[in-house]
């Protein structure tokens, strides 16, 4: 025979659908719970079932669920009562039931005050009706924030800049269900390709640095007061404009800090991948781009990647002449990149030698004086 325990867990599956019916002002109809378990084979154990399932039913407690039974003859037990039916006939009952009432109470105000504000979030709550009792006590404040961004859409503020009347931290412990809000409150404005807060709405957020160093003093007195060694947000890296002839990327921070200075030009601290975030760089639009990288898979990779931002991109001292000369056997990262690269015969040729056999000079390796000599055979 099914038990009250049982009947509550099977009660609370429905709970769900329950919340979304009263989301939805449907009228409550009653719910039934299956009851078809099969009885304990004796007297014992039957009546110890019989009065549990009894004892917080409608019938004894006031509330709860209504049992109808069916008198059976059963070989074990003779001639007894069953279970044919559980029902709950009101929302009362069920909601006392689960002791859920306040709960729910609070869950018809929350929906009001959702759909006063935005009635657009009906079917999220519908959809989502635990969300809307998870953040039960939070909602005042939640909806000064979805209403702020509703008049102020990709507002180029910090977080904590904000001017909505919430503590400091509010937005930021909340981030998840603010966001599955906003992406509907203020859904044209919203960048879907971006999974980070800040990037997705419009804030203001701690950028990645990019840092250069001006190899030209006259270039270092021009813009930056004499200083030759800059980092910068990547946002405004962006919009940097200069007057210069050259641009070098390299992957490593020893070669950034000690490359040779040259005319007019300026070194990049490539950071190996991270060449991505200076992709749109106005700067690097309009001049000449030299990639310098480590002699491994990984490096002509980031070549390739960085030549598919900008196709003019040369390389510098990624030859195999560089290679065989100060190549001491050591071993690289395998790599498991199978597309084609954008390589020149040459490089895709030494790549190709590289990844196969797993080897590995990295530009440190590279003496200083090569380094100034390549420099000025080839580009100054």
């Amino acid at each position: 025979m099914i038990t009250s325990a049982e009947i509550k867990k099977k009660a609370l599956r429905k709970y769900t659908d329950y919340l979304r019916n009263v989301a939805a002002g449907i009228t409550f109809q009653q719910i039934e719970i299956p009851c078809n378990k099969k009885a304990s084979d004796t007297i014992a154990e039957y009546q110890r079932e019989f009065y549990d399932i009894r004892s917080l039913s409608k019938e004894v407690k006031g509330y709860g669920y209504t049992i109808e039974w069916k008198t059976i003859k059963n070989k074990m037990l003779g001639t007894q009562d069953f279970p044919s039916k559980i029902t709950f006939e009101t929302a009362d009952d069920f909601e006392r039931f689960l002791q859920k009432v306040k709960e729910v109470a609070d869950f018809r105000k929350n929906v009001a005050l959702i759909n006063g504000k935005f009635s657009k979030l009906q079917h999220w709550i519908e959809k989502y009706p635990q969300k809307v009792i998870d953040n039960s006590e939070d909602w005042n404040n939640i909806l000064k924030v979805l209403d702020y961004f509703s008049k102020n859409p990709l507002p180029k503020l910090y977080i904590r800049e904000l001017p909505i009347e919430v503590h400091t931290k509010f937005i930021e412990q909340h981030k998840a269900v603010i966001s599955e809000l906003l992406d509907i409150v203020i859904e044209e404005y919203v960048d879907k390709n971006e999974k980070d807060f800040e990037k997705r709405y419009g804030l203001r957020y701690d950028e990645p640095m990019v840092r250069m160093r001006l190899l030209d003093k006259t270039l270092a007195t021009s813009y930056f007061s004499g200083l030759d060694d800059i980092t910068i947000p990547v946002s405004l890296f962006l919009k940097l404009k200069m007057s210069i002839s050259m641009a070098y990327i390299v992957e490593n921070k020893v070669n950034f800090l000690t490359f040779p200075p040259v005319a007019k030009s300026i070194v990049i601290w490539g950071k190996g991948y991270g060449v991505a975030s200076i992709k749109d760089s106005e700067l690097l639009k309009s001049t000449e781009l030299i990639y310098w990288g480590d002699l491994d898979a990984q490096g002509f990779e980031i070549l390739s990647q960085f030549r598919s931002y900008f196709a003019r991109v040369k390389s510098l001292l990624m030859d195999k002449a560089t290679f065989d000369k100060y190549f001491e056997n050591d071993l690289g990262t395998p790599s498991k990149i199978n597309a084609k690269l954008n390589l020149t015969t040459e490089e895709e040729e030494l790549y190709s030698y590289i990844k196969t056999n797993n080897y590995r000079l990295e530009q440190e390796k590279i003496p200083q004086s090569y380094v100034v000599e390549k420099l000025k055979c080839r580009f100054v």
